[in-house]
């Protein structure tokens, strides 16, 4: 009699170990996204915050608003440092986090700041996902009154001037 000594798995044994790892990738690819998303929506409003805090201290130095993400990157005469972070300042529109950021003047001219570009007396800032349902679920947007807002009608859109019904601002 001949012993058979088989080293191995089998077929059944090998489908058995793919359809674990299947339904395991089914249960943790959809938290997976979730997380991404909340990730991605956490960093639009830090950044939301920054272009907030850097339009103060523009306005502190120029008695007017930064007309875009663009001129707050600039350097000022004397300064060392922009007023924003080089991400979110390379052109007038700046992809970010899965987020689209842009930042409009309100069109009531202010004085030239200190490199002789135009101030705006306010601002409007927004925050919209490249892809909403997949990058981000809300918009968010914040002017001068320097409240972040954001939109929870789930398309992801930015919250309209004058902040109003589906806007929420953050916290409440």
């Amino acid at each position: 009699m001949r012993i058979r000594d088989n080293k191995g798995f089998t077929l059944i044994e090998l489908l058995i170990v793919v359809a674990i790892i299947g339904i395991i990738a089914a249960i943790a690819v959809p938290g997976l996204l979730r997380a991404r998303i909340s990730g991605n929506e956490a960093s639009a409003i830090g950044s939301l915050r920054s272009v907030s805090s850097a339009q103060a201290d523009y306005f502190g130095l120029n008695r007017g608003n930064a007309t875009g993400l663009d001129v707050l990157g600039a350097l000022c005469p004397g300064m060392t440092v922009p007023f924003i972070a080089a991400d979110l300042s390379g052109a007038a529109a700046v992809e970010k986090s899965g987020y689209n950021f842009l930042m409009i003047g309100d069109g009531a001219a202010g004085p030239a700041d200190c490199n002789a570009t135009p101030t705006s007396a306010g601002y409007y800032a927004t925050a919209i996902p490249v892809t909403a349902g997949t990058t981000g679920i809300r918009g968010f947007a914040v002017d001068a009154a320097n409240a972040i807002w954001q939109n929870t009608d789930g398309t992801g859109a930015a919250p309209g001037l004058p902040f109003t019904a589906p806007a929420t601002p953050l916290g409440r």
